[in-house]
């Protein structure tokens, strides 16, 4: 297996379709982390089947899939 084949390996979903889901990188990074926390603390899976069986993993698919989302707070930028 070569470098490039374990990239491919790792980027579902793609970057560029998470992206499109975040307004920037670090608010997919926040958004991310805490649904897979919610997954490990014991939250109901909401997607049918997942390719992964990792929280981390599952909450991009989720969050891919349009299951997970975020609310900006526009009070905070004033």
């Amino acid at each position: 297996m070569h470098w490039g084949d374990k990239i491919n390996m790792i980027t579902y979903p793609s970057f560029d379709e998470l992206m499109n889901k975040a307004d920037s990188p670090y608010t997919l990074v926040i958004l991310t982390a805490r649904r897979a926390r919610q997954l490990n603390e014991g939250a109901s899976e909401l997607l049918g089947e997942y390719k992964s069986r990792k929280p981390v993993s599952k909450s991009l698919e989720e969050i891919a899939s349009g299951k997970i989302s975020y609310l900006r707070d526009l009070k905070e930028k004033q």
